[in-house]
């Protein structure tokens, strides 16, 4: 397993309902293997607004533009004026992505959205000689 800090790298849009405090990215490649059999991003968001933000969904978009829907996890909604984290990620041969990556977010009841360009991850291992 391997973890890297890409809150330097991220970008937010504009447009953004939460604004991002830290993120990291994780990435799990069994030995031999040369890509990764799952990968992860860990997020703490920032909400401004005036009511609780919960995750309904969360996709990934590579750099061919080819979108999978990822698992999701949240501990509690993330409060107003408060800050969360939330975990996404995908196992298998879906999680072999070409990025960096667009990160969306999406809520359970409305439009706030939060999308997040420039997401890579890491390389965990490289393949036995």
């Amino acid at each position: 397993m391997a973890s890297k800090d890409i809150r330097l790298w991220v970008r937010e849009r504009p447009a953004n309902a939460l604004g991002l405090d830290w993120a990291w990215s994780h990435s799990y490649t069994p030995t031999g293997e040369t890509r990764p059999a799952s990968v992860a991003v860990r997020l703490r968001l920032v909400n401004p607004g005036a009511e609780p933000w919960t995750l309904a969904g969360a996709a990934l978009v590579d750099s061919t533009g080819e979108e999978v829907d990822l698992t999701r996890w949240q501990e509690a909604p993330i409060p107003a004026n408060g800050a969360g984290a939330v975990v996404v990620g995908i196992k298998g041969e879906r999680a072999q992505l070409g990025c960096p990556c667009t990160l969306k977010l999406w809520e359970a009841q409305g439009p706030r959205t939060v999308t997040f360009v420039n997401v890579t991850f890491p390389v965990s291992q490289q393949a036995a000689p």
